[in-house]
C-alpha cells in the first residue's frame, strides 16, 4: 500500500510512550505509525495490570454483572513504585538512542514522573500530554478535587462502588447503558464520533490501581526538575480541564524553576492519540 507522506530521515529521538488509567499500549498506535512517518522510533509500555495483563471483574459479561461495582481489585495490591519500574526498565532499553523522551499521558504522569526522578540519566525530555505533574502537589488526587477541575470535569458518574474498598478506581467498559457509554465518550473521547468510539472503549480496561492517583511523589530540583520538561495542553479536555493543566504548569514552574514547561497546545479532547494522531505526532516532535 503506498503512503503518500514522504520518509523523512531518522530524527535520533525515541518516544517512550505511557498511557493513562484504563488504557494501555495499544491507544497509542496510531501515533506510532505517525511518529514512524516523521523518521521517530517510539516504545509504547504496558504499565503492570494493563493491556493483555489487564485482570477482569468475574461478573463482567453475565447478565446484570454481579459483584461487578464491589469485587476486589486483583490490582489491589499494585504500587506506584511496581509501576515506576516499568517505566524505568522501559527507558533503559532504549537508552542507546540520541535522545529519549518521556511521554505520559493522563494518570500516567505519576508513573513517568516517579521514574524520572528515580533514573534522570535515561530520560533527555519529558512530555505531559494534559498529564499529571506532581512537583506542586504530590499526589494527583490533590489536584483531581481542585476546584479549578471540578468547575467544568465530565465523567463523575462513571466511577463504581468504593475505590478504597475495592482497591481500584473502576470504570465499566462492558456496559451496555448507552447513557454510560456517552458519557464515557463525552468525557475522554468526545471529538471521537460515536459511531467509531465503541472500538476505543470496548479497549479499555476496568480497574486503575488505587495507589497510582493516591501515593504521594517526592520531586527533587536535582533529578526530575533538571530534565527539560513539555506540556501538551489540550484545549476541550474535560477530563483534565485546560484550567488544572494550567494550574499543574503554573505550580510545576514554581516549585522547579530551572527547567520551565514548554507548552505546546492542541485542540480537541482528552484524547488525542484517538482524534488526531497526525497532529500529536506533530506536537510531539515540536513540529520538525
Amino acid at each position: 500500500m503506498s503512503d503518500s507522506h514522504p520518509a523523512p530521515a531518522p530524527s535520533g529521538t525515541v518516544f517512550v510512550l505511557v498511557h493513562g488509567a484504563w488504557h494501555a499500549s495499544w491507544q497509542w498506535a496510531p501515533t506510532q505509525r505517525a511518529l514512524a512517518r516523521r523518521g521517530a522510533a517510539s516504545l509504547a509500555v504496558d504499565l503492570p495490570g494493563h493491556g493483555f495483563e489487564a485482570p477482569l471483574p468475574s461478573g463482567r459479561h453475565l447478565p446484570g454483572q454481579p459483584g461487578f461495582a464491589t469485587e476486589k481489585s486483583a490490582l489491589a495490591g499494585l504500587t506506584l513504585e511496581e509501576c515506576a519500574a516499568a517505566v524505568v526498565a522501559a527507558l533503559r532499553s532504549v537508552r542507546r538512542h540520541q535522545k529519549v523522551a518521556l511521554v505520559s499521558h493522563s494518570a500516567g504522569g505519576a508513573s513517568a514522573s516517579l521514574a524520572a526522578e528515580r533514573a534522570p540519566e535515561l530520560v533527555d525530555e519529558l512530555i505531559h500530554l494534559s498529564s499529571f505533574v506532581p512537583a506542586g502537589r504530590p499526589r494527583f488526587a490533590d489536584y483531581l478535587t481542585a476546584p479549578e477541575q471540578a468547575a467544568t470535569v465530565r465523567g463523575q458518574g462513571l466511577m463504581l462502588g468504593d475505590p478504597e474498598a475495592i482497591g481500584a478506581f473502576r470504570i465499566n467498559p462492558f456496559s451496555v447503558d448507552p447513557a454510560y457509554v456517552e458519557e464515557l465518550r463525552l468525557t475522554y473521547y468526545h471529538d471521537v464520533p460515536a459511531e467509531s468510539f465503541a472500538r476505543w472503549y470496548h479497549a479499555l480496561s476496568p480497574d486503575l490501581p488505587f495507589a497510582v492517583p493516591t501515593t504521594p511523589i517526592a520531586l527533587t530540583r536535582e533529578r526530575w526538575g533538571r530534565i527539560p520538561r513539555t506540556f501538551i495542553r489540550c484545549a476541550e479536555d474535560w477530563a483534565c480541564t485546560p484550567a488544572l493543566q494550567d494550574l499543574m504548569i503554573a505550580e510545576a514552574d514554581a516549585a522547579m524553576p530551572d527547567q520551565p514547561f514548554t507548552v505546546r497546545s492542541l485542540p480537541g479532547s482528552h484524547s488525542p492519540f484517538a482524534a488526531r494522531p497526525d497532529e500529536l505526532a506533530a506536537a510531539l516532535t515540536g513540529g520538525e
